[in-house]
């Protein structure tokens, strides 16, 4: 295989969205990862539209794994665990502070085990700090973290991001810890340990934001779709709905103000260079929409596209997933699930010449390959099937 972590096992003890969604970037770049699941299975396994055991939505974030099922809460679960850590190169895991520890699994006792292995902690506060006993949901995350204080529109009821960033994001920088502690490992032999929080995801994204407050010691508050570092760019209203606009430089706004008929703007104090008219956004956007509305969306962003204005439709769901741009990166890609048929799934936005990713394969079914992984690991046909008869596997 032609893959950039072939070779590399991972065990993957997480459930739900941040930890399942990092190990699965790991999957997708050619890693073994096994699922380490409870017997009564990964929770989104039953979420809205499963069916039995299995659901789109297990599948969106656990796809190409191979599943086993352990009771991690038996002696001889977490002994089955350990032993596998003996072989594996990264360990994920999304509990509590002290869960796995309290289990024999934590990262002391796994690297002594293994002294080679990356062993990465997802938690909702990190596994420091006064607040790190408390549990982790991308909602509360938000709200800590700051994100949801400048989202959505001034004067409304607080509003959270559309997508789980906390949890998406804790993903995203423990897989790019876990892969630097990889190369470190290349050169000294040693493993370490990773550890990611939702909530300093979620302030660590929030760079202009800290940005505002550390240079200014203004707190920024929520502006809509506006930029607070730059204008105009943000959602403008156009005869029949919104577009995006960027026009995010002195450079384009003076093309933009020539476009829609007000070369004076570039002479107003207000809007003459950026830092003016980032404080007068307010008033630039509604001169602005005096001229868009007078068109349609359509009308306007082809008439931007053609003076090269960055701009672009606000398209829901729907048509993203038909979008042919989209299309041609193949982020929209097709897998075949035993139970669930043919599904439609995310396809992965990270594209490498010599090494692809693989993204368009199924989730594993509750327990698919547990007899499998112990066998690897020297466990005799006899032993699985003392482990399943006394429920300490699925």
């Amino acid at each position: 295989m032609n893959a950039s972590l072939n070779g590399i096992r991972v065990l993957d003890v997480t459930q739900v969205m941040a930890g399942p969604f990092c190990a699965m970037l790991l999957c997708d770049m050619g890693a073994d990862v096994i699922k380490v699941e409870a017997p009564n299975g990964d929770s989104s396994r039953r979420m809205a539209g499963g069916a039995g055991e299995d659901s789109a939505a297990f599948n969106a974030v656990n796809r190409g794994k191979r599943g086993i099922v352990v009771d991690l809460k038996s002696s001889a679960g977490s002994a089955i665990l350990r032993r596998l850590s003996e072989t594996a190169d990264v360990f994920v895991e999304n509990y509590r502070p002290g869960v796995m520890a309290k289990l024999g699994l934590g990262y002391e006792a796994i690297h002594d085990i293994n002294p080679r292995l990356i062993y990465a902690s997802i938690s909702g506060y990190g596994q420091t700090g006064p607040a790190s006993s408390k549990g982790g949901f991308d909602l509360v995350a938000q709200g800590v973290s700051g994100l949801m204080s400048v989202t959505g529109e001034a004067g409304r009821p607080p509003v959270k991001a559309g997508v789980p960033v906390t949890d998406l994001g804790a993903g995203l920088f423990a897989v790019c810890g876990i892969l630097a502690a990889l190369q470190y490992r290349e050169r000294s032999g040693q493993g370490q340990q990773v550890d990611t929080a939702l909530v300093d995801a979620g302030f660590a994204l929030s760079v202009w934001e800290a940005t505002e407050l550390f240079s200014r010691g203004t707190v920024p508050g929520p502006l809509g779709s506006a930029h607070r570092m730059s204008a105009p760019y943000q959602a403008i209203r156009c005869a029949d709905g919104y577009i995006t606009l960027g026009a995010a430089n002195d450079r384009l706004f003076e093309r933009l103000a020539g476009l829609l008929g007000h070369p004076e703007w570039l002479k107003d104090p207000r809007f003459a260079r950026d830092g003016t008219r980032v404080e007068h956004r307010v008033q630039l956007a509604e001169e602005i929409e005096c001229v868009t509305t007078e068109q349609p969306c359509v009308h306007w962003l082809a008439v931007l596209e053609a003076e090269d204005i960055p701009c672009g439709p606000i398209n829901d769901y729907e048509r993203v997933a038909d979008d042919p741009q989209i299309r041609a990166r193949n982020m929209v890609v097709n897998t075949e699930h035993p139970t669930l048929g043919t599904i439609a799934t995310l396809g992965t936005p990270i594209k490498m010449s010599e090494t692809p990713l693989t993204p368009g394969q199924p989730a594993p079914l509750l327990g698919q390959h547990t007899d499998a992984v112990l066998l690897e690991a020297g466990y005799s046909k006899a032993e699985v099937e003392r482990f399943r008869k006394a429920a300490v596997i699925r």
